[in-house]
């Protein structure tokens, strides 16, 4: 493991980490952060296991004391573990790590795989030094960066995975019709009056609705009916 701890005036500044096996880039990242007003490199190592072992268990704090990374920059291509399955790892032991992936990659599946293990961003290596800087001042403050042309793919992928059509559950009409009322904030009073039935029709039609789409409340009826599609 090559890490350093950064020094007093730092110890406001965001904290990367390098995980990266080519010595010459991972060293041009850590002068690059380290020359950069409001960021320290807080850690660079060669392999997914050193970082892994430096890291350490669950906890904020890594196993050599000093205070994990804000972000970590992930290469994919790493010898022995993969950078996709250290992704997977330092998510489920850090839940709080910002990730991001930069990588010579930009095929469609190593994207898939990455972000599905848990990265929260996705840079290709000839991303100019300033917007890496950018990059990394996103994530902080909660957006997800992606270079560009990785956007465009990430979109694409999205859209050839989106159902085309949404499940169906067998909801007649008038029940299609009582749950667009309830995600429109609608209560079984004023459902009723709009429907001109009676409140106790409406608990009838809502019990159908909860069997079929196997939940036990409105809430969760609505949220799923709108996470699948069914209303508009």
């Amino acid at each position: 493991m090559e890490a350093r701890q950064s020094d007093a005036s730092a110890s406001q500044a965001i904290r990367v980490g390098i995980i990266e096996d080519r010595r010459e880039i991972r060293e041009g990242l850590a002068l690059l952060i380290d020359a950069t007003d409001g960021f320290a490199c807080a850690g660079r190592w060669g392999s997914m296991e050193g970082a892994l072992d430096a890291m350490g268990g669950i906890g904020a704090i890594g196993a050599a004391g000093h205070p994990l990374p804000n972000v970590v920059l992930v290469d994919l291509g790493l010898p022995g573990m993969s950078g996709i399955e250290g992704i997977r790892l330092l998510r489920e032991r850090h839940p709080e790590l910002l990730l991001i992936v930069l990588s010579i990659y930009d095929e469609d599946q190593r994207i898939f795989e990455a972000l599905c293990a848990g990265a929260n961003g996705y840079l290709v290596k000839k991303t100019a030094p300033a917007e890496l800087i950018e990059a990394l001042k996103e994530a902080v403050h909660g957006g997800a960066p992606m270079s560009p042309h990785i956007a465009r793919k990430v979109l694409a992928l999205f859209l050839r995975l989106r159902p085309t059509d949404p499940p169906e559950y067998g909801l007649t009409p008038r029940e299609m019709e009582l749950l667009q009322l309830m995600a429109q904030g609608h209560h079984y009073k004023t459902a009723a009056d709009k429907l001109g039935v009676t409140r106790s029709t409406v608990s009838f039609h809502l019990q159908q609705i909860y069997r079929k789409l196997q939940v036990e409340s409105k809430s969760e009826a609505v949220a799923k009916a709108l996470r699948e599609g069914l209303l508009d």
